[in-house]
């Protein structure tokens, strides 16, 4: 998806004209031998619809390989060597390595004469596996860069509809008004995956949808529809607003673990007609990993005070799809109820579709046709919005060109800043601590259906339902 992006930027002329790739992994490849794999990548993820050949040359050609591996100077004297009369142009350095290798990674950059006053480092999620490691991390990176030359990746971030949430709060005088607890009765953010491991099994077991999902992409996507409105739209007053959301998020106790939160994972089942294995089963072995999670949380400050907000991600669901559904508080009073019983009036509902089809949904109450000699007949119907139909024309952007192009361009506003992450973590780990000494397991759940029983009773307990 990185070069993918790199090829629609540059197709679009947004990219500088003397842009140059070092790409760089542990294998050995020539240059030719990197840039004929590209080549294919590109294809496949672009397009042939959308795939030039003489751009894919273009954005090709300056693209050149050094092996390298952290720790190994001879490896990094290699990039130094293929940018030596480019630095004072401008670096970015995009590390995609597990997070245990972003501060030795820097180190070797460092010690190879490749971070300069102007280097930028972007680093892709996750930053840790906890709040301490997590601040290892940061430490390390935070020796060698400023923050504000620091890109934390979210690539939910750089999605369309996400940043559409800022607009559509802070554009539309419909919304703000109405954007707290004395309209709103409940939050639900659900992230769900059809995929099973799909070769991840080195990284995903022993790290589980909590950390994998919630603990970045949902908690990000949380601290936007609970913000305050920023002074100005720049990345102090954003991300000041986004990281005293997290820090006001209820921490978990090991009681609260136990009554507001399901692990589950999945089993054996059937996903869009395919019979596929379950989760030992991929993985070769036991294992109390969680494919999926559902919460139940608060976040306690006056905008929030009393609305819970229940979060729900996992693996192997029925459908793939992410959105928020925002229920309102029904009206104080129907003037439609007959006889004092039934008002056929539902709460207005907003539903915001992140994936697969961008959409925001807004469901409303009108009157049926007809002379009404029973009563006045009310129904639930929906005002859309499809992006993708309202811009028709204009080219969905892969989250990651928006992304990289900022990098390159050093705005760091829908990026993650260092109190944002640990703000996350910190909560993150409050959870863990609390199904540790709760003892909570994870429940197994047929592939193919939406988790285990227990996380519908948690939200209908509560009068509520999910939202499918």
């Amino acid at each position: 998806m990185l070069f993918a992006s790199l090829y629609n930027l540059m197709r679009d002329g947004l990219l500088p004209d003397d842009f140059m790739i070092v790409a760089s992994g542990r294998s050995e490849h020539s240059d030719d031998e990197f840039r004929a794999e590209v080549d294919v990548a590109l294809a496949q993820y672009i397009g042939q619809e959308h795939y030039d050949r003489v751009a894919a040359q273009a954005l090709l050609s300056r693209i050149v390989y050094c092996a390298a591996e952290a720790g190994k100077g001879d490896q990094f004297a290699c990039i130094a060597s293929r940018v030596a009369d480019r630095k004072d142009r401008g670096l970015a350095v995009y590390m995609s390595t597990p997070p245990s290798l972003f501060g030795p990674t820097a180190q070797s950059l460092a010690a190879a004469g490749l971070v300069t006053p102007s280097t930028r480092i972007a680093m892709e999620k996750p930053i840790g596996k906890d709040l301490a490691s997590s601040k290892e991390v940061n430490n390390a990176i935070g020796a060698l860069f400023e923050e504000d030359r620091i890109f934390r990746v979210d690539h939910y971030l750089g999605k369309e509809t996400v940043q559409n949430l800022i607009a559509l709060r802070f554009g539309n005088m419909l919304f703000e008004p109405l954007w707290n607890a004395n309209a709103i009765d409940h939050v639900q953010i659900t992230v769900g995956e059809t995929v099973g491991l799909e070769g991840r099994v080195s990284y995903y077991d022993g790290v589980g949808a909590l950390r994998d999902m919630v603990q970045n992409h949902m908690l990000q996507i949380l601290s936007i529809i609970a913000m305050e409105p920023p002074a100005r739209y720049d990345p102090t007053a954003v991300r000041d607003e986004k990281v005293k959301v997290l820090r006001s998020l209820r921490p978990f106790t090991a009681e609260m673990a136990k009554q507001n939160s399901v692990r589950g994972q999945y089993g054996g089942g059937a996903v869009n007609g395919e019979i596929v294995k379950g989760y030992t089963e991929e993985l070769g072995q036991a294992s109390d990993t969680e494919t999926f999670v559902a919460l139940k949380t608060h976040i306690d400050n006056w905008r929030w005070a009393g609305v819970p907000f229940y979060l729900r991600t996992g693996k192997r669901m029925p459908t793939r799809h992410s959105e928020i559904m925002i229920r309102f508080k029904p009206v104080a009073h129907s003037i439609f109820a007959k006889n004092g019983f039934g008002s056929g009036l539902e709460p207005n509902t907003l539903i915001i579709r992140l994936q697969p089809q961008e959409n925001i949904r807004l469901t409303v109450m009108a009157k049926e046709p007809g002379l009404d000699r029973g009563g006045v007949k009310l129904r639930e119907v929906g005002l859309d919005v499809s992006l993708t139909t309202a811009f028709a024309g204009q080219r969905r952007r892969i989250a990651y060109e928006r992304l990289l192009l900022d990098l390159i361009e050093g705005d760091p506003t829908l990026f993650v800043r260092r109190d944002e992450v640990e703000a996350q973590w910190q909560w993150i780990d409050s959870l863990i601590a609390g199904w540790h000494e709760a003892e909570v397991k994870a429940v197994p759940y047929a592939a193919g259906n939406w988790g285990p029983s227990s996380a519908i009773a948690l939200i209908e307990r509560d009068g509520a339902s999910w939202h499918e």
